[in-house]
């Protein structure tokens, strides 16, 4: 099994960005699992299939969903296609939550990540909302990454490349914190720092500045792997 390293945080709070820059510089691979969450959700909206674990995780493995491990790491994949520019579309963000909350989807998705976590040779850093607590408790380094609402909403207003405004900023992190409130109160997986997690508070903070934390904290935590 490859070590793992597990990020995990409230949306928008970096995850993706900073898992992915912790990978290349550890030679490690970046295993997004919420993109895979998204890939399960755009095969819900694409055929259309009503809200049941079953069905989606039915069809979903009929086309098959899939993570492909490439030179630059893990991608999404529905039918053989790469889709990592297809799970970002509005209407898979407007139903990833509902789709993410049903344990038959989990279930899939946790033994995904598992089993493309154990192809890799050296590592992985993967990021969601539940990896240190459910999907690899015994990960030997956790992260919880945190940011102020307002901080969340700049990046992810700047992220979409839409207009930054007062009421635009304050609109997206009222979103936010109401999803947070939603994936902190499901009954299965819910969002929730491990006991044993770090806590990160990346507001104010650069991003090269979070990702060298992290990395330090690699090398305390993986004493015997060469880490530059």
């Amino acid at each position: 099994m490859a070590d793992v390293i597990a990020i995990d945080g409230p949306a928008a709070s970096g995850k993706s960005s900073t898992a992915k820059a912790v990978a290349d510089r550890l030679g490690f691979a970046h295993l997004d699992s919420g993109a895979l969450y998204r890939a399960f959700t755009l095969v819900a909206v694409d055929a259309a299939l009503p809200l049941a674990g079953t069905r989606i995780v039915a069809v979903a493995a009929e086309r098959p969903v899939r993570l492909a491990l490439t030179a630059d790491g893990f991608h999404p994949e529905v039918a053989g296609v790469d889709v990592s520019e297809a799970v970002r579309r509005a209407d898979v963000t407007a139903r990833v939550s509902a789709v993410a909350a049903l344990p038959d989807v989990r279930d899939a998705v946790n033994r995904l990540l598992r089993e493309a976590a154990a192809r890799h040779p050296r590592g992985v850093v993967m990021d969601g909302r539940d990896i240190g607590t459910v999907v690899f408790p015994e990960a030997r380094l956790k992260v919880f990454l945190t940011a102020s609402a307002a901080e969340r909403a700049l990046r992810r207003l700047l992220q979409e490349s839409r207009t930054v405004s007062p009421a635009a900023l304050a609109a997206e992190a009222v979103r936010l914190t109401t999803r947070d409130a939603a994936d902190a109160g499901r009954a299965i997986a819910p969002l929730r720092a491990a006991a044993d997690a770090v806590p990160l508070d990346t507001t104010g903070m650069t991003f090269e500045a979070q990702v060298t934390a992290i990395v330090a904290l690699a090398r305390k935590a993986f004493p015997y792997l060469d880490i530059a």
